[in-house]
């Protein structure tokens, strides 16, 4: 597995890929089975509120801070599967579509994330640079770690519990602090363990 995204861009487009070690199959399952997850994962996303509405319908507000302005969004998108991943369609924003695409690799599979601004006039494109969403390569980075941390501990319950009804809730700072006091205890844990220990070894 490749351990950087790799992005383009084109005036209208803009993408980033990555390998990962999940089948082509297991890939569109991951992407089409949680779609909220795959946005949450965005670290530049906080979301204020994500809902489904319908079939396939969504509502997400919040805040995007991939520009050096953070800018607010209030969007509604519609989720179309595809034989190998799944095309987001906006309803109000600058972007159109946001496609997720599978392929097969060497060793595993390959995702394309690809965001389209197409239709847009350059006078528009030019006075609405500040609704821009410039996190596509780091998305793709963080989803490459998700996936790989997905594939190796998704099979121990109590984890995929905490990813499901926690981990996912949180804000992206909200999951740094989380993530800093899990491996607080962890040492203070093991300063105990260590600690009884020798206790055992000298008066045992």
């Amino acid at each position: 597995m490749t351990n950087e995204a790799v992005a383009l861009a084109t005036e209208d487009t803009v993408w980033a890929a990555f390998n990962t070690s999940m089948t082509a199959g297991q890939l569109t399952r991951f992407c089409q089975d949680d779609v909220e997850r795959l946005f949450r994962i965005n670290p530049y996303l906080e979301f204020s509120k994500f809902e489904q509405t319908g079939d396939k319908r969504f509502h997400m507000a919040g805040r995007n801070s991939s520009q050096e302005q953070a800018f607010e969004f209030d969007e509604e998108f519609e989720v179309e599967p595809l034989a190998e991943g799944m095309r987001v369609h906006y309803k109000h924003g600058l972007k159109k579509t946001t496609t997720f695409q599978v392929e097969p690799a060497a060793q595993g599979s390959k995702l394309t994330i690809v965001d389209d601004y197409q239709g847009l006039s350059e006078s528009e494109r030019q006075a609405r640079l500040a609704e821009v969403d410039q996190s596509i390569v780091t998305w793709a980075e963080y989803l490459q770690r998700y996936i790989l941390t997905w594939k190796q501990w998704s099979w121990l319950a109590p984890w995929r519990w905490y990813m499901q009804r926690v981990w996912k809730r949180l804000k992206p700072t909200g999951r740094r602090i989380a993530y800093m006091l899990i491996w607080i205890t962890v040492f203070e844990i093991a300063l105990i363990m260590l600690g009884v220990a020798i206790y055992f070894a000298e008066y045992a």
